[in-house]
């Protein structure tokens, strides 16, 4: 008996000591890279008087780094605000293109690195999820400015950032408006092509991981996916999906729509990065963001 008690306490060990290897690599695996911060104020000449580095208090106690940028002008009263949040392995230096348009139209801009990205704390990991709370911590910064309309915030975000958009906006529903940027339609079906990719089985590891992964941002993928987050969002949605995106393919833009026929679809000319791929659409973003501040400063 007690050396049958010893080959099973050998072999739940083993178990245990493969189960921790595998959650480990997938931390490595799945971990973003952290990018410097290669584009900055200076470099789109902005006026340095009305840019302003902030370090934000996030969840867990941990520093999130941002630009808070004021609007340009001296219009009286409060001003909308726009929360942009980049994607996965990105920062948020990357998203300073979308910032001149806004500015210029009047609205304070909050770029914000999510955690583990650009100049923020690290953490043992990140996920959409963790970038969703990222989200709810920058917005809850923009409330607290002087002179920032509290009820016309409005958020933007890329790829995985605009999932976690459309997450906090289905959660929380204090958002005037959401502009997704190349939003995949579900993670599984993300994670199933990233494996994919590194020839992992799915029948059986791939099954496996899947499922860790789940456990380990605590919750499923069904409950994140943008196809259920963007039927709960009360506010205007604006999809914006590039033709030639391979990375989330344009026919996961039109799924959205189609699971939301409240929200636009706007198609453009580009792939998955945009940055480029948006000049030609700059008032079409900002007429979308001025109609929904409107329509909220009415609802007063």
């Amino acid at each position: 008996m007690g050396t049958e008690i010893s080959i099973l306490a050998l072999a739940v060990a083993a178990l245990l000591a493969a189960r921790a290897l595998v959650h480990h690599a997938l931390l490595r695996g799945l971990r973003a890279p952290r990018l410097p911060h290669d584009l900055g104020p200076d470099d789109l000449g902005l006026d340095p008087a009305l840019v302003r580095e902030v370090q934000i208090t996030g969840p867990r106690d941990k520093t999130l780094f941002g630009w808070l940028i004021a609007p340009a002008g001296a219009a009286p009263g409060p001003r909308p605000a726009v929360l942009v949040m980049h994607g996965w392995g990105a920062n948020a230096a990357m998203m300073w293109p979308v910032v001149p348009p806004l500015q210029a139209a009047g609205y304070a801009v909050l770029l914000l690195d999510a955690r583990c990205h650009g100049r923020s704390d690290d953490e043992a990991f990140t996920s959409m999820p963790r970038f969703a709370e990222d989200i709810a911590a920058g917005l809850a910064f923009l409330r607290r400015q002087p002179g920032i309309a509290p009820d016309r915030i409005a958020a933007l975000g890329h790829s995985v950032g605009a999932a976690a958009v459309l997450l906090h906006a289905a959660r929380a529903g204090d958002l005037c408006a959401v502009i997704s940027l190349s939003a995949f339609a579900h993670p599984r079906e993300v994670m199933r092509r990233w494996m994919a990719e590194y020839r992992i089985p799915y029948p059986v590891i791939g099954w496996y991981v899947l499922r860790h992964v789940q456990r380990v941002i605590g919750a499923t993928f069904d409950e994140i996916a943008p196809l259920a987050s963007i039927r709960r969002v009360q506010c205007p949605v604006l999809l914006v999906h590039g033709r030639d995106d391979t990375t989330a393919p344009f026919d996961d833009a039109l799924r959205l729509q189609a699971a939301a026929p409240h929200a636009t679809l706007l198609e453009v000319a580009g792939d998955h990065d945009l940055r480029t791929a948006l000049a030609p659409h700059v008032a079409t973003l900002v007429g979308f963001l001025d109609a929904a501040c409107h329509e909220a400063q009415t609802r007063r």
